[in-house]
């Protein structure tokens, strides 16, 4: 089977060719799909799409006139696909199902530390034999009250991992996973949540009900000074209010790995 894979970068050909086991010819183009380069996929059978991809219904309509009938995706979310129309078109649509969580809840507590420790700017400074310590102070993750939103695979993860900083931790989330209730997570509401955690985590995908959770009026409620990771969609924070508590200083620190804005950021490694 031919696949043509969009938003490629050299770890995708390397991966993908491995895996393919010569049932599947790959090919690849950095270009993201979009009105403008659906038209590639013409006669080719399936593709394979990722985050920044565009899978709604007018780009869903080229790929089926010409001849795709296999939308895969090497990711978990898949909040850009319009599901519904792909179903009316005949579209069969893939994701990856699970992969390690331990890899995503890891990075977390790494943005963590990086944002409290100041380990990037300690880095940069190093890089120019510069060794003061001025500003670059953390304090103790240990004692802190740490606040996880989404608590499935990943979420219980982190939760799992603060608990051994000797953190407490809250929870939120619309079902309660039995794992985390028996590690003495305790799940309270979003307000209370955002109001006594010191370090606030996203983990929930991107839906409509979760687009825009962090927004002007959830950031007014947290602490003063606290610390707000997001390694899961953009859309999660509204980025004019986060950049508004931001300026105005009621947020310590915020780690992102993902941005709502971020299709065209990225250097590309071809």
């Amino acid at each position: 089977m031919q696949v043509l894979v969009y938003d490629a970068h050299s770890y995708d050909s390397e991966f993908l060719n491995a895996a393919g086991g010569g049932e599947y010819t790959f090919s690849y183009t950095a270009a993201t799909l979009d009105a403008q380069t659906a038209a590639l996929a013409r006669g080719r059978p399936a593709i394979c799409c990722y985050v920044n991809d565009d899978g709604s219904e007018p780009i869903l309509r080229q790929l089926a006139a010409g001849g795709t009938r296999l939308l895969t995706l090497r990711c978990t979310g898949f909040n850009n696909v319009d599901l519904a129309a792909a179903a009316r078109l005949g579209l069969t649509v893939m994701r990856v199902s699970a992969y390690s969580p331990y890899a995503v809840a890891e990075f977390a507590v790494g943005l963590l530390q990086t944002l409290n420790r100041k380990i990037h700017r300690a880095f940069n400074r190093t890089r120019e034999n510069n060794f003061r310590l001025a500003g670059l102070l953390g304090h103790d993750i240990h004692g802190k009250t740490v606040g996880v939103i989404g608590t499935g695979k990943i979420g219980a993860v982190f939760a799992r991992i603060m608990q051994g900083f000797g953190c407490t931790v809250l929870a939120y989330d619309v079902l309660q996973n039995p794992a985390c209730v028996a590690a003495d997570v305790r799940y309270t509401t979003l307000e209370e949540l955002l109001s006594v955690a010191d370090i606030v985590s996203l983990h929930v995908p991107l839906m409509p009900a979760t687009h825009h959770l962090i927004n002007a009026g959830t950031l007014a409620l947290m602490k003063p000074g606290a610390m707000l990771i997001n390694t899961s969609r953009g859309g999660l924070i509204d980025t004019e209010a986060l950049l508004d508590a931001l300026r105005a200083g009621r947020l310590g620190a915020v780690g992102l790995d993902v941005y709502e804005e971020e299709e065209g950021l990225f250097f590309r490694d071809l």
